[in-house]
C-alpha cells in the first residue's frame, strides 16, 4: 500500500489571470475538467494507494476539503500549515505523522501538475516503489523533450531502467546550458514527485537538515484537532528554515535514484506549458470555453466566463485568456514573465492581482455585481446544508432575495423560512443569520446599504467553522 503525500500550499501566479492567490492554480478549473488538485486526487485513489494526506494553508482548508471529499467520498487527512515554509519542512512533518510505519512508503505528489497518462502513472508508481522499498529515496523524472528553462534537472548515470542513480542536480538553467543538456543526453527533468520509506527520509532528515527536525517535531506535538483539520503548532513551525527538499536532503545524498516517468507530464508554469499540454487544432491553435480562432496560428485562447466571448483574428503565437475581471494578452514565448506583470500590479494596489469578483467561504461563495456611493450588490450561493456565522453589522443594513432553494432566516428571536422570489430585510445593528436547510445550493441577491461596505463591518456571535476573520 502507498501512502500519498499531496503538497497543495502554493499561490501562484504564473497564470494570471485564472490563477491567483485567493484560488491558485492547483483549485481552479484549467482545462475545463476537475480542477488539478481534483485531478491528482483521482490519480491515486483506488487498489493499491492509501487514503491521502493533503498539506495546505489556512486560506485553503476548506476548499481542500471540499475538493476532496467531491473526488473521494472518503476523503483524506488535512494537515494545515500556518504558513508556507518551503516543501522541506512539510514532507518531514508528512514523514513523522507515519512515525510509527516506519516501512510505509510515502508518494510525495505536487497538486498542480498535469498528467495525461493516468494509467501508466499508476503503474510507473508500482514499480518505483520496489527501490524506495528497498531503502532509496526515489525522484521521478521526466525525459526532455525540448531545452525547457524553467525545469529542475537530473543527471541520471548507471543503475538500471527502474532505479537510475543520480549523479548531479542541476537547477533551473540558461537556454544555452539547456540545449547543451538535451545533445549530451542523460539528464532528466526533476519532476517534484517522490517515493521513499518513512524511516528512510527521516534518517536522511537527521542526516542532512538535523536543524529541521525539533521544530517539526514540535509543531506536530503541538498540533490540535480543529474541524477535521490537523492544525499545526504555527510558533513551533515558524522555526522551520524555509528550504525545498531537494536543496535540504536530496542534493547530499549519494544513493538517491530517478525512475524515468513517460505519462505525458507537465507542471503548468506558464500559459506556453499549458498550451503545449492542450489539445491543439491543425494550426496549433487552442480554444478553451467560450472562443473562436479565426486566420490564427500558434494561438491559445481561453474564456473562463460563459457569457463572455473572445474571439482572435489573425493572431499568431498569441495567448489571450478573459476572466469577468481581467484580460491577459502576450506573445505565447513571453508568458513564462506573467509572474513579474503580477508583483507590480500587486505593487500598484490594484486588486485583481491577488483576488477574484468571486470569494470563496467555507459555505459557498459570495461576488460583487454591482457597488457604488452606499450601496453594494451581491450573488451569494451557499452550500446545502451550510450556514452562516450568527452575525451583524455596524455600517450596513441587508435586503435579501431567494432566487432559487431555499434559506432559513434568523433575525434576532425571529425565525422563517424563506423561498425562491421571497425576500427579507435585515436592519442595521440585528442580530441574524443566513442558513441553507435544503438539499439544493441557496441562491439569493443580498442588496447592501450604508455609510460603510466592507467585508470587516462584521461582529461575529457563533461560527461552526471557528473564524475570526471577516467572512
Amino acid at each position: 500500500m502507498i501512502h500519498p503525500v499531496i503538497l497543495a500550499g502554493g499561490s501562484g501566479t504564473r497564470l494570471w489571470p485564472v490563477s491567483r492567490k485567493s484560488l491558485p492554480k492547483q483549485f481552479a478549473n484549467l482545462t475545463g475538467r476537475q480542477s488539478l488538485f481534483q485531478q491528482t486526487v483521482h490519480r491515486i485513489k483506488g487498489r493499491g494507494f492509501a487514503k491521502p494526506m493533503v498539506i495546505t494553508g489556512e486560506d485553503y482548508r476548506f476548499l481542500v476539503q471540499q475538493q476532496l471529499e467531491d473526488t473521494i467520498p472518503t476523503g483524506g487527512d488535512i494537515v494545515i500549515e500556518p504558513e508556507g515554509r518551503n516543501t522541506a519542512a512539510a514532507i518531514l512533518t508528512a514523514a513523522l505523522m507515519r512515525r510509527d510505519e516506519p516501512d510505509a512508503v510515502l508518494l510525495v505528489l505536487p497538486s498542480d501538475h498535469a498528467i495525461h497518462n493516468d494509467t501508466e502513472f499508476q503503474s510507473a508508481i508500482q514499480r518505483a516503489a520496489v527501490a524506495a522499498k528497498n531503502g532509496h529515496i526515489v525522484t521521478l523524472g521526466i525525459q526532455p523533450d525540448h531545452a525547457a528553462t524553467g525545469y529542475g534537472y537530473l543527471k541520471v548515470e548507471g543503475g538500471n531502467e527502474d532505479a537510475l542513480l543520480i549523479a548531479e542536480f542541476k537547477e533551473k538553467p540558461s537556454a544555452m546550458a539547456a540545449a547543451e543538456m538535451l545533445a549530451e543526453g542523460g539528464w532528466l527533468w526533476n519532476s517534484g514527485m517522490f517515493l521513499f520509506r518513512v524511516d528512510t527520509v527521516l534518517r536522511a532528515f537527521e542526516t542532512h537538515a538535523p536543524d529541521l527536525m525539533a521544530p517539526c517535531e514540535a509543531a506536530l506535538g503541538l498540533s490540535a484537532e480543529d474541524l477535521g483539520f490537523r492544525r499545526l503548532d504555527a510558533g513551533a513551525f515558524g522555526r522551520c528554515r524555509d528550504v525545498s527538499f531537494d536543496y535540504a536532503v536530496m542534493e547530499h545524498l549519494e544513493d538517491s535514484v530517478a525512475f524515468p516517468l513517460d505519462c505525458g507530464w507537465s507542471d503548468l508554469g506558464s500559459w506556453k506549458a499549458l498550451k503545449a499540454a492542450s489539445d491543439e487544432d491543425n494550426c496549433d491553435n487552442v480554444t478553451i470555453g467560450n472562443t473562436s480562432a479565426v486566420d490564427c496560428e500558434g494561438t491559445m485562447l481561453k474564456s473562463t466566463n460563459p457569457d463572455m466571448k473572445l474571439v482572435g483574428l489573425g493572431l499568431k503565437n498569441i495567448v489571450a485568456v478573459a476572466t469577468d475581471d481581467g484580460i491577459l494578452v502576450t506573445d505565447v514565448d513571453r508568458s513564462g514573465e506573467v509572474g513579474k506583470l503580477v508583483e507590480t500590479m500587486r505593487a500598484d494596489g490594484d486588486p485583481q492581482a491577488d483576488g477574484f469578483k468571486r470569494c470563496y467561504r467555507p459555505w459557498g461563495y459570495y461576488e460583487t455585481l454591482s457597488l457604488g456611493p452606499r450601496f453594494q450588490v451581491k450573488r451569494i450561493m451557499v452550500e446545502p446544508g451550510a450556514k452562516l456565522s450568527l452575525q451583524s453589522h455596524v455600517h450596513r443594513a441587508e435586503h435579501w432575495v431567494v432566487v432559487s432553494g431555499s434559506a432559513r432566516v434568523t433575525v434576532g428571536d425571529a425565525i422563517k423560512l424563506l423561498s425562491e422570489n421571497e425576500s427579507t430585510y435585515i436592519p442595521l445593528g440585528a442580530i441574524h443569520r443566513l442558513e441553507n436547510p435544503g438539499k439544493l445550493p441557496l441562491h439569493l441577491i443580498e442588496v447592501q446599504s450604508g455609510c460603510y461596505l466592507g467585508e470587516d463591518d462584521i461582529i461575529r456571535y457563533e461560527d461552526i467553522y471557528d473564524r475570526v476573520e471577516a467572512a
